[in-house]
C-alpha cells in the first residue's frame, strides 16, 4: 500500500470514528423516527442528486435493508444520464425539486431521507421545503465543513440544513475529495459514498432495534442469493404492497 493509498484509509476511519463520537444523537433521533413510521404505517424514500443517489441504491431493496425503503430515482438526476452535465444542470434549476417529489406517490406520515453533500443546490432544498409542508418528516446528510462554505444556489437562500427536521453530518472535507498528492492541484478520492452508506445502515441497525422493543418484527429484505430468500421477500411484498412503490 502506498503512502497516499494508506493515507486514504486512515483518513476514511478517522471520519467515521469521528460521525460515532459527534453524531450518535441525530442518528438515534433519525432511526426512532424510521421505526415509528415503519410501525404506524408509512413508507421510506430516500433521495441523493448525482452521486449522493448512490446511497439511494445501497438502501433500497437490498439485503438487509428495508423492503419498505422506496428509491426516488428521477431519470434527470442520475450519474447514468447522458450528457452527465445535463444532470448537474438540473439539480440547479428552481422548480425541479418539486416536480420530482411529484413523481411518487409520498404522502403525510412517510419519512424522507435526503442526501446531499454540499447541501445548496435547489432540488434538495425545495425538496425539503414542500415535504415538510405534506407532512412528511425529512432528515439530511450533509457535509457540513463543505455547506458552511458555501452559499446557496437556491433562489430562496435556503440550505438544506436550513428546512430538514434532523441534519446528520458525514463529517467530510470541504469539496469531498480527501487526498493530496504531491504535483497535484485537486485532492483525490471522495468520501462522501462511503460515509453516508454508514451512516445509513447504523440508522437501519438502530431502527430495528427500537422496532423490536416495541415487538415489531424490522421488514428486512432477504438475500436472493441464499435458499429461501427469495419466497420470503415475496412474502414481505404481499404483507406490505401498499407501502412499497419501486416492483
Amino acid at each position: 500500500m502506498s503512502k497516499h493509498t494508506k493515507k486514504y484509509l486512515n483518513h476514511l476511519i478517522s471520519m467515521l470514528e469521528r460521525i460515532d463520537e459527534t453524531q450518535e444523537d441525530k442518528i438515534e433521533a433519525t432511526a426512532k423516527k424510521m421505526a415509528e413510521t415503519i410501525i404506524n404505517g408509512g413508507s421510506l424514500f430516500v433521495f441523493g442528486p448525482g452521486h449522493a443517489g448512490m446511497l439511494t441504491q445501497e438502501l433500497y431493496h437490498r439485503a438487509g435493508s428495508f423492503i419498505l425503503t422506496n428509491p426516488i430515482l428521477h431519470s434527470g438526476t442520475l450519474v447514468s444520464n447522458r450528457p452527465i452535465t445535463t444532470t448537474s444542470a438540473m439539480e440547479k434549476l428552481p422548480g425541479f425539486g418539486e416536480i420530482v417529489l411529484n413523481s411518487v406517490p409520498i404522502k403525510e406520515g412517510d419519512m424522507l431521507i435526503i442526501h446531499s453533500v454540499a447541501a445548496r443546490i435547489p432540488i434538495v432544498t425545495e425538496m425539503a421545503v414542500e415535504a415538510r409542508k405534506r407532512g412528511i418528516f425529512v432528515a439530511s446528510i450533509v457535509n457540513m465543513e463543505f455547506a458552511s462554505n458555501v452559499t446557496s444556489l437556491d433562489p430562496s437562500g435556503n440550505m438544506l440544513y436550513d428546512v430538514s427536521d434532523i441534519v446528520i453530518d458525514d463529517c467530510g472535507d470541504f469539496g469531498d475529495a480527501s487526498i493530496l498528492i504531491e504535483g497535484m492541484k485537486q485532492k483525490v478520492a471522495a468520501t462522501s459514498t462511503i460515509t453516508a452508506c454508514m451512516i445509513g445502515h447504523m440508522i437501519e441497525i438502530r431502527a430495528c432495534e427500537y422496532m423490536l422493543e416495541q415487538n415489531f418484527v424490522p421488514p428486512v429484505v432477504h438475500s436472493t442469493n441464499v435458499d429461501g430468500g427469495d419466497a420470503e421477500n415475496i412474502r414481505l411484498f404481499k404483507e406490505y404492497k401498499d407501502r412499497i412503490f419501486y416492483l
